[in-house]
């Protein structure tokens, strides 16, 4: 299985250009592009020591959990403490983002550590701003599952109702939360009637795999083409599935310590992980019909019956084989 990594490839590129330059730095001036319509545009003068780092996101449906950011830009709830708390060292959200951007990041290249081993988790922490921004809900209500401990004794908090995060262009995905668990719902939407066959089989295999010996530590999951009971309270209008409803359930143990992120992070990218594999799967029964059709036609071209040729003899006459 492919999974994503919460480290942008071609962020981590364009940081790498600039900071590894010491002591000739680059000018970068790069727009990059994300799947789930995420963007990056990054800029670093040559002659400064500043980098600036602005990130669009993915618009967010009705009823998503966001909070007014700086300049009037919408973020996920709690993304700006996050931000805060994962770069505030050496780096700042600028009062007015970028035209077209969701937030703007400034990195003081003088307050970043020379040295190799540093620089380079610095520069995997900025590649790392989509995760550290568009999860900070989710793991604000995962981090609360893991500090009760599961306790029955707790009581449930606010989470308990659904609570719709962004993660797609208008579209979301639901939590809810107790006192020993929280159930992540996903509605499975697809624009390509083939996605939609294709997803169903393949949510259904999903499911039937965690029951193998390998996965019962993994977190439970379901699937069902009608939507689970965590969503009667939201409203049929906001529930958009033509492949069913995938449900997982996670318990204090599968975010502890350094699971934390992780888990968020796969949750958050689960819907591109399916859409991955999805066209992963029409990719090869496309190579397998097109190995097969050309086998059919090796097959024809064989069967063609060879055509006689005449041969005359020395005079001119034609020479027919007695049968």
């Amino acid at each position: 299985m492919i999974l994503f990594d919460q480290e942008s490839r071609i962020l981590s590129d364009a940081l790498v250009a600039r900071l590894k330059e010491s002591e000739k730095p680059a000018e970068v001036d790069s727009h990059l592009v994300e799947f789930d319509d995420v963007r990056y545009h990054v800029q670093a003068g040559a002659a400064t020591s500043h980098i600036t780092i602005s990130i669009g996101l993915p618009v967010a449906p009705p009823g998503a959990a966001v909070a007014g950011g700086l300049g009037g830009s919408i973020v996920p709830l709690g993304a700006l403490e996050a931000v805060e708390a994962a770069y505030g060292s050496y780096a700042k959200v600028l009062d007015e983002p970028e035209k077209g951007f969701d937030l703007t990041l400034e990195v003081d290249v003088s307050k970043v550590p020379t040295g190799e081993g540093e620089q380079q988790k610095i520069i995997r922490s900025l590649a790392s701003l989509r995760s550290t921004i568009m999860a900070a809900p989710l793991r604000n209500i995962l981090k609360a599952l893991s500090s009760e401990g599961g306790d029955p004794q707790s009581p449930p908090s606010a989470a308990a109702k659904p609570t719709a995060l962004s993660y797609r262009p208008k579209e979301a995905f639901y939590v809810t939360r107790d006192a020993e668990k929280a159930t992540v719902v996903f509605p499975m939407n697809f624009q390509d009637s083939n996605d939609v066959i294709i997803a169903s089989s393949f949510l259904q295999e999903f499911m039937e795999a965690r029951r193998t010996a390998s996965a019962q530590t993994a977190p439970f999951c379901s699937y069902s083409k009608s939507p689970p009971l965590e969503l009667k309270n939201v409203p049929p209008a906001a529930l958009k599935a033509n492949a069913g409803y995938v449900s997982f359930v996670i318990f204090p143990r599968h975010v502890q310590g350094d699971k934390l992120g992780r888990t968020a992070w796969a949750l958050l990218t689960f819907y591109a992980y399916v859409s991955y594999h999805i066209k992963c799967s029409k990719a090869f029964m496309h190579t397998r019909m097109r190995r097969r059709v050309e086998g059919l036609i090796q097959v024809l071209h064989k069967a063609k019956p060879e055509t006689v040729k005449e041969k005359k003899t020395a005079s001119g006459r034609t020479f027919v084989k007695p049968t």
